[in-house]
């Protein structure tokens, strides 16, 4: 993982950063879908920015030839008005390396009982104690909204960014350019 690409959003009087955030990232996950291959990483150089959320800079990370291979894909078709992409550069020699990992609430109380159901034949009322509203977790991270493709439902993609650390761990990242041990160079 010696290479990134800067993606950096432009202001935009019409659609807050966040939103051109969403969409970016909506095509970059099509995108890896069909070419990333799980070698390619993604983090968010402005998330520790207070008040700014994932920010309006996203850097994919990875070896030259897989990121020239992606933006061969033409995945930044729509959203080439919205940024500015930077070329694939080397990261710097005094880069530090983070985890960069999806997050998924258990937000549902709901979902989570008739899951439960389902699967050990329970009644609701069994449920309900086993998994009471107050086992509702709420999140505090910065989030990326997005829509399945499959049943079409928006749900929250929340982002953490791990401490920083000073060696490298290695790994595959998922359609989304996350994980959940592999790191990403930090600088």
């Amino acid at each position: 993982m010696d290479s990134y690409i800067e993606l950096q959003l432009l202001p935009d009087p019409e659609f807050p950063a966040n939103m051109l955030m969403n969409a970016l990232f909506a095509k970059l996950h099509r995108g890896l879908v069909s070419s990333g291959e799980g070698r390619i990483g993604v983090s968010f150089p402005d998330v520790e920015q207070k008040g700014v959320g994932l920010g309006a800079r996203l850097r994919l990370h990875g070896a030259a030839t897989d990121l020239e291979r992606l933006m061969a894909v033409n995945w930044l078709q729509g959203m080439r008005d919205h940024l500015s992409c930077g070329s694939v550069n080397l990261v710097p020699a005094n880069a530090a390396y983070r985890v960069v990992r999806r997050v998924q609430a258990k937000s549902s109380p709901e979902r989570e009982r008739r899951r439960l159901i389902a699967r050990k034949g329970i009644s609701a009322e069994a449920a309900v104690q086993a998994i009471p509203d107050s086992a509702a977790e709420m999140l505090r991270l910065p989030y990326l909204l997005l829509s399945s493709q499959s049943t079409e439902q928006q749900f929250r993609l929340f982002v953490e960014h791990l401490p920083v650390q000073k060696e490298p761990v290695g790994g595959a990242f998922s359609a989304y350019g996350l994980s959940s041990t592999a790191t990403v160079p930090w600088f």
